[in-house]
């Protein structure tokens, strides 16, 4: 069984002139091991696919299934949680708390979680990162590349079994674009499932497979 399932998935919004059908029918699979990227230009319904994937955007149409699990069914808290359980988020704009130094960033997902050794495990991911000489710094004190890193080491900490990652080197130099994939793919390759939505066509290096997406369908 793969660990994400997408099956015919449908998401439109309002537009000036009617209905904009972001996601039409897509149907995905993301197997344990796998690192899938899902390629296309802007505007083609990537990000909609990953929210919905990552239970963050309902859909109007079609099954989402992560480990099994639908999480539409479960109630909003319980949806969170799941979330915090069994994936990792990585966004372009990193999202990352603006008073809050990198060690703190990266622990914010155990808030939702009771589990123990948490700043242990935070500081061995800044450490592999290389972000240990910047553990008391806030975001506005660091470079692009380091703040995509210390979005990484936040998504890696639960130790989730599905990253989900939005255009993560789109911000970023080719250098650190291969720190983040790389990554990405040392994830993959110990068992974790990596899905990747982008425009880059470096990914394609690094993921196992490449599909591509237009106007809301592969």
């Amino acid at each position: 069984m793969a660990l994400l399932e997408l099956r015919n998935l449908s998401k439109s919004f309002a537009g000036p002139n009617g209905a904009v059908n972001a996601v039409n029918g897509m149907t995905l699979s993301v197997e344990r091991g796998a690192f899938v990227a899902v390629r296309g230009p802007s505007g083609c319904g990537k990000t909609t696919l990953l929210l919905a994937a990552g239970g963050l955007l309902a859909p109007e149409g079609g099954e989402v299934r992560i480990a099994g699990e639908d999480p539409y069914r479960l109630l909003p808290e319980q949806r969170a949680r799941f979330r915090a359980q069994h994936i990792g988020f990585v966004f372009q704009q990193f999202h990352l708390v603006p008073y809050l130094d990198v060690l703190d960033n990266i622990l914010v997902p155990s808030l939702a979680l009771a589990a123990t050794g948490r700043r242990q495990r935070a500081e061995a991911l800044a450490a592999r990162f290389g972000l240990t000489d910047r553990l008391h710094h806030v975001p506005a004190q660091l470079s692009t590349g380091e703040r995509q890193r210390t979005a990484l080491a936040r998504a890696l900490l639960n130790e989730p079994e599905l990253v989900l990652a939005d255009e993560p080197t789109g911000n970023l130099d080719e250098a650190s674009a291969r720190v983040v994939l790389g990554a990405l793919a040392d994830f993959s390759g110990a068992g974790g499932a990596v899905l990747l939505v982008t425009h880059d066509p470096l990914a394609a290096e690094y993921a196992v497979r490449s599909v591509e997406m237009k106007k809301g369908m592969m």
